[in-house]
């Protein structure tokens, strides 16, 4: 099962996965690059939208709504210390994006009815935190976590520093067993700084049914339709990943690898007896 999707360069359309591309129902994403003045149109009939205003910065208009936010936006690239903005839209609503500069959009879409009405995320919205220890620390951002309004969809960055690893130890979510496990498809949008560079990401089953390793390059998405997901980044280059997840209930909930398990074990030091030489 190929589970890489390259990035292209220097068209607007980077890389596109949709349900039927990907042989599974509930996640979509794209990545699109817009010139300066340029303009693309974001939307769909039976599915949620969240627009990720990656870099650059744009207007949105929501079609027949009356509703614009104006330059909304701003970094110059996923790898500064700032969080995006990103717009929400229902289904069967129709969104205008213009490009005030040169900017890059990751469009993230799921199943929905139509429960929530289009709105702005502001940065100041979006909770960043800090995950892991040592060379497992990587920096979080959750655009749309299951906290926020939404029927399906969850959007999340993360930023991991050159030589330290991430979604680490290996985690899954693939079983529909709450509050244990949920069921939630993924894509992992990755960039690499400078890019050049290079990732690596694993997917794998416990039954080893799927066990693919991929080298990942700057625009390149990796699908996770089942199974544990780990990256690893290599010294010299930092990495960025926007990742979206949708599956039949609205919750992350995952599972670690038992053979990693040993990894949350905290270091027990050692006992010291009257002699003074460990016990």
């Amino acid at each position: 099962m190929k589970l890489l999707v390259k990035g292209q360069r220097d068209i607007t359309e980077i890389a596109t996965v949709t349900p039927e591309s990907a042989g599974w129902r509930h996640v979509g994403f794209a990545a699109r690059r817009l010139l300066a003045n340029q303009v693309l149109e974001v939307g769909e009939a039976l599915r949620e939208s969240c627009i990720v205003v990656l870099t650059g910065t744009v207007t949105v208009t929501v079609l027949d709504h009356q509703q614009s936010w104006t330059s909304i936006g701003g970094r110059n690239s996923v790898f500064d210390d700032v969080a995006p903005t990103a717009v929400y839209l229902p289904p069967g609503v129709t969104a205008r994006v213009s490009a005030e500069s040169d900017a890059e959009l990751g469009i993230c879409s799921a199943p929905a009815t139509g429960r929530y009405p289009a709105r702005l995320i502001e940065p100041s919205q979006m909770k960043r935190s800090v995950r892991g220890s040592g060379a497992n620390t990587r920096y979080v951002c959750d655009i749309l976590p299951q906290t926020e309004a939404a029927e399906s969809l969850l959007v999340v960055e993360v930023l991991t520093p050159a030589g330290h690893s991430s979604s680490y130890p290996p985690h899954k979510h693939d079983a529909d067993n709450i509050p244990a496990e949920s069921s939630l498809e993924e894509t992992y949008y990755h960039r690499l700084n400078p890019p050049q560079g290079f990732a690596f990401q694993r997917v794998y089953t416990d039954a080893r049914d799927l066990d693919e390793s991929m080298a990942v390059e700057d625009h390149d998405v990796v699908m996770v339709p089942r199974g544990y997901h780990p990256v690893v980044v290599p010294h010299g280059y930092d990495s960025y990943y926007l990742n979206v997840m949708a599956g039949p209930t609205r919750a992350w909930h995952f599972h670690n690898d038992p053979a990693h398990e040993w990894l949350f074990t905290p270091a027990v030091s050692p006992t010291v007896n009257p002699s003074g030489k460990p016990q």
